[in-house]
């Protein structure tokens, strides 16, 4: 069974930096599009950044040049970068995957990680 487990998450002081790590297990054989989603309190879940399988990236508006998405297709792994952290960044941080190949499965889809919560705070 294909599995997304984060980790990486904590408390950070404003301007502060995290690194997240999500690594994909379950006998894969290729991971397609990844991306890391937030969900702060009462809100919705929102995209954060996507990195394609040939490491194209895209951004939300509100962390660009602050976030950075990364991934090794090696270790099955997406990573996100997070600088110049802001309290608004709070949230519980889930990675996502929208398709994997599996040797034993098949294809899977949507699959969601557990989450990691960052929390900005002085």
């Amino acid at each position: 069974q294909v599995q997304l487990v984060e980790s990486g998450g904590g408390l950070v002081q404003p301007g502060g930096s995290l690194r997240l790590s999500c690594a994909a297990s379950g006998n894969i054989v290729s991971i397609y599009t990844m991306a890391w989603y937030r969900q702060a309190p009462g809100k919705r879940r929102e995209l954060v950044a996507i990195i394609s399988s040939n490491h194209s990236t895209n951004y939300k508006d509100s962390v660009k040049g602050r976030f950075t998405i990364s991934r090794d297709n090696a270790k099955n792994t997406v990573y996100l970068q997070m600088s110049s952290l802001k309290p608004e960044d709070t949230a519980v941080y889930y990675c996502n995957t929208q398709k994997i190949l599996t040797l034993t499965s098949g294809v899977q889809y949507d699959i969601w990680g557990q989450g990691t919560q960052v929390t900005v705070s002085s």
